[in-house]
């Protein structure tokens, strides 16, 4: 397979960035969601509460970019002047840029965008007896919350959104990589990982063996060895940034001419 091919899994509306940075860079770049996302229709009572009641939390944390985007078109339904005296976590650098388009300026781990980055921020180290939203999907790890309440905080969250796997016919996405000759694939979270197992069969995983499998994590490259893959390269997050400088860095190992 062509390893100047690269397949861009992020959700819809959100891999044009990094497909024409890869264009920039002279690879081939094709963009195929691993992950829809769509707002819940409307919230359970409880959250909203959770919602009117945002000036009492201490601390409220947005474990992604998407949470930012789907949970803060509910805060401005309730709240067209944010409360004052809060703090404000990003799991990230771009969670961290798309709250700022609302005027809040969030603490960051920058460098190690997961659960276990915001834990290591000074902020959130003596946070007994305080209260904190976390603001997210449905689902997802629970590492943070449990983490957080083991410190004492009084932890909830927010659930602004549900994550789904692609609409995609049995063999269709095995038959684009083969068609498309890709030769890296950048998956940007756990769940794009279980969404693209799941959607090839025992076979076509296997004819997949060759390809290599650009990750956010050491977690989910574990579970991509787990699932067969031997040709993986970790980076630093899932930043357009460093999926960018993991490609870069694993393209002259690979023995291709470029």
């Amino acid at each position: 397979m062509a390893t100047r091919a690269v397949l861009v899994t992020r959700p819809a509306g959100q891999g044009d960035a990094l497909c024409a940075a890869l264009a920039d860079r002279g690879w081939q770049a094709h963009h195929l969601p691993l992950l829809d996302l769509q707002p819940l229709p409307r919230l359970p009572a409880e959250e909203r509460q959770r919602v009117l009641a945002l000036a009492e939390f201490d601390h409220v944390i947005f474990i992604s970019a998407n949470a930012v985007r789907f949970g803060m078109a509910v805060v401005e339904d309730y709240w067209p002047q944010l409360p004052a005296g809060m703090h404000w976590y990003a799991v990230g650098t771009g969670t961290a840029r798309a709250l700022a388009d609302y005027g809040i300026s969030a603490q960051t781990p920058e460098r190690e965008m997961t659960s276990e980055g915001l834990l290591a921020l000074p902020g959130l180290q003596q946070v007994a007896g305080a209260r904190i939203l976390i603001v997210k999907g449905e689902g997802g790890r629970t590492t943070l919350a449990q983490a957080l309440g083991a410190r004492g905080a009084r932890v909830e969250t927010l659930a602004c959104y549900r994550r789904s796997p692609p609409k995609l016919l049995p063999g269709e996405l095995a038959a684009a990589i083969e068609r498309w000759r890709i030769g890296a694939i950048m998956i940007s979270s756990g769940e794009g990982l279980a969404n693209m197992l799941a959607l090839l069969d025992r076979p076509e995983t296997s004819n997949l063996q060759s390809v290599t499998l650009l990750l956010p994590s050491a977690r989910i490259a574990a579970a991509a060895r787990a699932a067969g893959f031997r040709h993986i390269v970790v980076a630093e997050n899932a930043s357009d940034e460093a999926m960018l400088h993991a490609l870069e860095q694993w393209c002259p190992s690979t023995g291709e001419k470029l």
